[in-house]
């Protein structure tokens, strides 16, 4: 499988990372002013309202000036608006979705859940439930859980990883010593995207980050039914040792197992946005995945 259209990995001061920079930077100075106008507001009332210079923001909205976070965060208080919106100069948000994000920032977490699996039942794509997406941490089962699922639905069985190296030419851990973490969530979306757009059916294993990006893991919810394949932090160490990898123990197990702990804290909240959970906990695979199967007749 090749990309003709992968992205060059440079440094980030490559030609093209500082052309970047000062596209973006002008963009932003024009999106300012823009703003600015709009809201019938002078120079000099941004001034005051934000307290940075004239001179200052002179340059910025001319695209001259490179904004510290804090300064641009009272220039977007000064302009009644959040930061991610005054940022935000690829596109402008359409009234409805700023009403309705307004809206939607004023519910509570339990009708924030309401609110998505309503919109989610109103606007679901076709062939969602065709496209099953197993989610969760290495050694939970997805990959043994998938094929199994995959040859009973008489589908392909996917590992998004192998598309990511696919697509990338290196191996994983090569994506991320020679390119970074954001050259890696690029390709993961990308791989995803290649996925959806290639397959009308599959099951596919998931990488357990995945959750953590944000725009990745909403296009994955929204054309896949997800499943969170989920085990305690001593079970998920066991069955990665099981497996032959010694990493976890590298260190003190008992720091390992703290680790796995607070990544599991940290991501339940987006795990449990799947559409169901099952958990291998003390489990025989024949066990899971016939929950698996009843929770999908049902």
């Amino acid at each position: 499988m090749k990309d003709k259209n992968l992205d060059s990995a440079g440094d980030d001061d490559s030609p093209m990372d500082n052309e970047d920079r000062r596209d973006y930077l002008r963009a932003l100075g024009e999106r300012i002013h823009d703003l600015r106008l709009r809201r019938g507001m002078t120079r000099a009332d941004l001034v005051r309202g934000s307290g940075v210079s004239l001179r200052f923001l002179a340059k910025l909205e001319a695209g001259d000036g490179n904004i510290s976070v804090a300064r641009l965060r009272r220039v977007a208080q000064a302009l009644a608006m959040p930061l991610e919106d005054v940022v935000r100069v690829d596109s402008e948000r359409s009234p409805e979705l700023t009403l309705l994000i307004e809206y939607l920032s004023r519910l509570t977490a339990a009708q924030l859940g309401s609110a998505r699996q309503l919109l989610m039942s109103a606007f679901e794509k076709d062939g969602r439930r065709d496209r099953i997406a197993l989610i969760g941490l290495r050694g939970a089962g997805k990959s043994t859980l998938g094929r199994m699922l995959a040859e009973r639905r008489r589908v392909r069985f996917v590992e998004l990883a192998s598309v990511i190296e696919k697509l990338a030419g290196v191996p994983l851990a090569e994506i991320f010593s020679l390119y970074g973490q954001a050259a890696y969530r690029r390709y993961e979306r990308r791989a995803l995207e290649w996925i959806l757009a290639e397959y009308d059916a599959f099951v596919m294993s998931a990488g357990g980050s995945i959750v953590t990006e944000a725009v990745t893991f909403d296009e994955l919810l929204t054309n896949c039914c997800t499943i969170w394949i989920k085990a305690s932090p001593a079970e998920h160490l066991s069955r990665v040792i099981e497996q032959g990898d010694r990493r976890p123990m590298m260190g003190d197990d008992r720091q390992a197992l703290k680790d796995l702990q607070r990544i599991l804290d940290g991501r339940e909240p987006m795990y449990r946005k799947a559409d169901f959970t099952i958990d291998t906990t003390g489990a025989q695979v024949a066990e899971s995945f016939a929950e698996i199967l009843n929770r999908l007749a049902a």
